[in-house]
């Protein structure tokens, strides 16, 4: 008899965008800041998921600082495309949480990704929990820390790599 699996953890629900006019370059698609800066909304939704909103902000003077990031580029993404964004938390221990997003196109704004459908841009970021006032990384409160905790997931097969020169 096999052992019981440990289930899954839950998962953050989709974080979701429609690609703007403005956001399209010279080439026709969207440009790589806008790219980043629906990685960015993605990421303020997990940390207002996980209490570090703007109330949590202004209560304990302390909020969470991307450090590092890294970003691929896939697959060029039209004007007028649904985004949607998985979330996936990979750690949060002491002052550190690290973190993915996997940008989807989806066929309406309310669609879920296909079971295997590919990315078209992906980040994997690392980041501190800061005290504003102090101007350092301090540790997560324990009830931030348990619920970044009770989220986190295995690594997709991608993360974790770096730029390498052919």
């Amino acid at each position: 008899m096999s052992p019981p699996q440990p289930p899954h953890p839950p998962r953050l629900p989709l974080f979701r965008e429609t690609v703007r006019p403005e956001w399209i370059d010279y080439n026709g698609h969207m440009s790589e800041a806008f790219y980043v800066l629906v990685f960015g909304f993605a990421t303020d939704a997990l940390m207002e998921r996980t209490g570090m909103d703007s109330a949590y902000l202004k209560s304990t003077g302390c909020s969470m600082y991307t450090v590092e990031s890294h970003i691929r580029y896939l697959r060029d993404v039209p004007e007028g495309a649904s985004l949607a964004v998985r979330t996936r938390v990979l750690g949060a221990t002491g002052k550190k949480a690290r973190f993915t997003h996997e940008m989807y196109v989806v066929p309406d704004p309310q669609a879920e990704p296909e079971a295997d459908a590919d990315p078209v841009a992906t980040t994997e970021l690392l980041a501190l929990h800061v005290d504003q006032e102090a101007g350092r990384a301090t540790v997560f409160p324990d009830p931030v820390r348990d619920r970044l905790t009770k989220l986190t997931e295995q690594p997709p097969g991608w993360a974790g790599r770096s730029i390498t020169a052919p």
